[in-house]
């Protein structure tokens, strides 16, 4: 029988893209990472399956995650979107969040980074780059400004940004279109919503939420630390804490009981809530397994009503669940 193609979504003006994407961190980086030969049938999967935005960053691993995606999508070159990021000063010395050495989004660094990514994918424009995380220092006209002289050199496709708030958003959106809007987004998540959502939808720019299963949490797959392996990041994550992860585990069986009552998995009827929050909204779970993915790839056909989709929001609103979302330290920013 013949697959019915999997929906396709905008990012901005120029970019058309498959509505769920790949995050392809956890491969390399933050949980463990992967065998290199599962990974590239990971990715050869999904491109089966009909992704075609596949998402990574200089600092996974670091530098390892874009070497790896380049090149499991090499022969697919023309078939998919890859987005990659900059923003942090790196010691490849080190492996993982230890890399990372403070933020560093001056111009002469855009260009550095973005040289350097393109010869790790291997590809002769990089379809979406993202600023990282906002760099205080730096004004966001003259990153946004350079990354826009990437663009008209035909380095670059299109831009993006992660984790900032509306007023750097329009700053960097009058220096140059901004095309995608990337941040943490899913049910225990919702900072975006209202102004950041709002704004994206007014000025046409994607929006592409990241750890949209609550970093695996809202599978139901996990239930105590001892779940994830000791080098696994989240072990430093409030929410993971084995205290917030039982009290929180009430809530992830109402979504099991829901996702049952729509023939689905829990995994599968979050991301879906997330899907409908609007037709500019594109998530990227990550996923290891080839049956995790065809499960994520799925959940982009899952309808949702008005009414279903209230209900989750309702009963899974994020104030319900114990524990901050990151540390203190962390980098995160949004203004």
């Amino acid at each position: 029988m013949t697959q019915t193609p999997l929906p396709t979504r905008k990012l901005g003006p120029h970019l058309t893209v498959s509505a769920v994407g790949l995050g392809c961190m956890g491969m390399s980086h933050g949980y463990g990472g992967q065998d290199e030969a599962d990974a590239i049938r990971t990715l050869h999967r999904a491109v089966e399956l009909g992704v075609s935005f596949f998402d990574t960053a200089e600092a996974y691993g670091p530098f390892a995650n874009e070497i790896l995606v380049g090149k499991g999508l090499k022969p697919f070159r023309d078939k998919v979107t890859i987005a990659t990021k900059f923003g942090f000063r790196l010691d490849p010395a080190r492996k993982g969040a230890e890399a990372m050495n403070g933020l560093d989004s001056r111009p002469g660094h855009v260009r550095d980074v973005a040289e350097a990514s393109l010869k790790r994918l291997g590809v002769e424009a990089i379809d979406l780059l993202y600023q990282h995380r906002l760099d205080p220092e730096v004004p966001i006209e003259d990153t946004v400004g350079a990354m826009a002289e990437l663009v008209r050199e035909g380095k670059v496709r299109a831009l993006g940004l992660s984790e900032v708030g509306t007023e750097t958003l329009r700053r960097a959106h009058a220096v140059h279109p901004i095309s995608a809007l990337q941040s943490e987004y899913s049910l225990w998540t919702r900072n975006p919503e209202g102004e950041i959502l709002d704004t994206c939808r007014e000025l046409g720019i994607g929006f592409v939420p990241f750890s949209p299963l609550g970093r695996g949490f809202l599978t139901g797959k996990i239930q105590k630390p001892e779940d994830f392996g000791a080098d696994d990041f989240r072990h430093k994550l409030p929410r993971f804490s084995a205290q917030n992860m039982a009290a929180n585990a009430s809530l992830v069986k109402i979504l099991e009981e829901m996702a049952a009552q729509k023939g689905a998995t829990a995994a599968q009827l979050a991301l879906a809530w997330v899907i409908h929050r609007g037709d500019f909204v594109v998530p990227i779970p990550g996923a290891r397994r080839i049956d995790h993915l065809e499960q994520n790839v799925a959940a982009a056909r899952i309808a949702l009503s008005a009414e279903e989709m209230e209900a989750l929001g309702d009963l899974l609103a994020p104030e319900k669940f114990a524990g901050e979302r990151y540390g203190a330290g962390a980098w995160v920013s949004r203004k």
